[in-house]
């Protein structure tokens, strides 16, 4: 045991010495471009420090305007959705509907978090996928002037990264909490919070 011990501490000591000597050696030099970097939507909107334009997939590579603010739009989306989903996540924890999901099935007896989805009625989940179908191919909820705020284009531009950021946010936020759950205990309450 004495033996792995002095073994254990040598060891040790090297790494220790070995990282004291890199600190005196020359710095290599970097080159400031990237692959990550550089591309032709590089100035688009939603391209931050420190991460500059990411398309570790390059997907707009090739791409002409249109697709890519069609990819945008579904970036746009998927943030907006994204965001419901953490908010719809968390708001059972606080708060629930008075009545019934179902004829018999009140809303308080619904569960939380992914041990919902086996609780919802098979019907319950055709109406759901039937209403965001038709509202995300017909548009019905469209585009509306009210409620558009007057702004310079600066500040719009501003809010306009604000959302898509909000959203990348929310799309990361919501993969944690889903593992997080999947990974928990069943009967646990929304992660990282005690109500």
């Amino acid at each position: 045991r004495i033996s792995h011990l002095n073994t254990m501490m040598k060891l040790a000591i090297t790494a220790l010495l070995a990282g004291s000597a890199a600190a005196f050696a020359p710095a290599a030099s970097k080159s400031s471009t990237t692959a990550l970097s550089v591309g032709e939507y590089a100035d688009e909107l939603g391209t931050i420090a420190p991460t500059g334009f990411w398309d570790p997939l390059r997907l707009s590579s090739g791409i002409d305007q249109e697709k890519f603010d069609k990819y945008r739009a579904a970036e746009l989306k998927h943030g907006r959705v994204a965001q419901l989903a953490v908010i719809g996540y968390v708001a059972p924890e606080i708060w629930r509907w008075g009545g019934d999901i179902s004829p018999g099935i009140p809303y308080a007896d619904i569960p939380n978090g992914l041990d919902a989805i086996d609780a919802v009625p098979f019907l319950g989940w055709v109406q759901i996928i039937a209403a965001v179908g038709i509202v995300d191919t017909k548009g019905y909820l469209g585009d509306f002037a009210a409620g558009k705020p007057d702004l310079e284009p600066e500040e719009l531009a501003k809010r306009q990264l604000q959302e898509l950021q909000h959203g990348r946010l929310a799309m990361l936020a919501f993969s944690g909490v889903c593992t997080q759950a999947a990974l928990g205990e069943a009967s646990q309450s929304f992660p990282y919070i005690d109500f």
